[in-house]
């Protein structure tokens, strides 16, 4: 009777680490989830060019703070300015590379890092005074949207 109530309790332990490690590897993803529905919401929209009145109304994620990070941005310089260390994040290597990080009360929600030929997307916000730039939800967000061999590029529009 012993043996059998320890071979529970052993299933029991392997059932709660295999529940622990879903959880945490799908929490992990919901950044790369919202930003392939963020990109695909864009697919309605027909033609090479196109104005973006407010990037809210594209989001289908709940954000309140959108970072843009400029070329060769330090991690530790990241992780200072999103407030912790987020293991997903690099270091842009080139010029072309696009870093966005959108939060939501703390977390990172939606992430988009690499070359905008290989995203699919691609972002422009101007001029960065320091290593990033950072945007609310609570503000307008609109964009000029061109595309180029099936790529999405939004220039930010600063009214």
């Amino acid at each position: 009777m012993k043996k059998k109530s320890h071979i529970f309790g052993y299933i029991g332990i392997a059932i709660l680490i295999v529940v622990l490690i879903f959880v945490r590897f799908n929490d992990r993803n919901v950044w790369e989830v919202n930003a392939s529905n963020l990109k695909d919401s864009f697919q309605v929209i027909s033609g090479n060019e196109a104005e973006i009145a407010d990037l809210k109304e594209w989001t289908q994620f709940e954000w309140d703070t959108l970072y843009s990070f400029s070329p060769y941005t330090p991690k530790s310089t990241i992780y200072k300015t999103i407030g912790y260390k987020w293991d997903n994040i690099n270091e842009t290597s080139s010029e072309g590379m696009n870093q966005v990080v959108f939060m939501n009360n703390g977390k990172v929600v939606c992430y988009f890092y690499g070359y905008p030929e290989n995203n699919k997307i691609g972002f422009n916000f101007g001029s960065y005074e320091g290593n990033y730039i950072k945007l609310t939800s609570r503000t307008k967000l609109p964009f000029k949207m061109t595309t180029d061999n099936d790529v999405r590029y939004f220039e930010y529009i600063n009214e």
